[in-house]
């Protein structure tokens, strides 16, 4: 049903959409990147949908506020890599270079972003292509390709083929949060279920990740918090 402003300080950007399954007017904020959407059901008029945000307009910007606002990957901005907070620093050469503190790009600053998400796409795609491929030879199960996404609902996943996809964002994570998710996913190509079959070949191939589990719960969600560009 399209996108629609809720005026107020601040504006709250809807996005609003008919569901047959639902019973009454709703509105959700995502944990992952703040986006609110309004739901209708069937019969109800977008005035009056409308209407409901507009009395929900405090908790609204609350719930946003306690979420903290979206980052723009830019000069001087910062953002995790591996774990650890980079400020973007201009570089100098051609090539990105990850420091203990930042994270140096070269280039026109308005290119800054850009740039930066190529750099950490690579390495999350070297990073998980060492991992996965470690854990398939332990499993004796090869996989059959890899690819990256910016999903939001999932961390990883393995088709019934044993295609292995990964977000990218767990470049961001620290390494054994990285390390963890790709064990967990090579694990399906053994048993596609969460069954205590499928969590005995994780103990085995990764060892306790209680604590890698316990991260992305609690923090992971930051992660999508970061734009690189407009």
């Amino acid at each position: 049903m399209g996108q629609h402003v809720l005026p107020g300080n601040p504006p709250v950007a809807l996005t609003l959409r008919k569901s047959a399954r639902a019973r009454r007017i709703s509105l959700r904020v995502s944990r992952l990147d703040g986006r609110v959407t309004l739901t209708l059901p069937q019969g109800a008029s977008e005035r009056e949908a409308l209407d409901f945000a507009r009395s929900k307009g405090d908790w609204l910007r609350k719930t946003l506020a306690g979420q903290g606002a979206q980052t723009l990957v830019s000069q001087g901005a910062e953002v995790p890599v591996l774990g650890q907070m980079r400020r973007i620093a201009p570089g100098a050469g051609r090539a990105v270079v990850l420091g203990p503190d930042t994270l140096e790009v070269p280039g026109p600053p308005k290119r800054m972003g850009a740039r930066a998400l190529g750099f950490l796409k690579q390495q999350a795609r070297d990073r998980l292509a060492t991992a996965a491929d470690g854990y398939a030879e332990s499993l004796g199960r090869p996989y059959t390709r890899l690819t990256l996404r910016d999903t939001r609902s999932r961390w990883g996943s393995c088709t019934a083929d044993g295609r292995l996809m990964f977000s990218w964002r767990l470049i961001m994570a620290p390494p054994d949060v990285l390390a963890y998710v790709a064990a967990h996913e090579v694990a399906h190509l053994a048993e596609m279920n969460h069954s205590p079959a499928f969590w005995a070949v994780v103990d085995r191939l990764y060892g306790d990740h209680r604590a890698e589990r316990r991260w992305l719960r609690e923090h992971g969600h930051r992660l999508h918090r970061y734009r690189f560009t407009d």
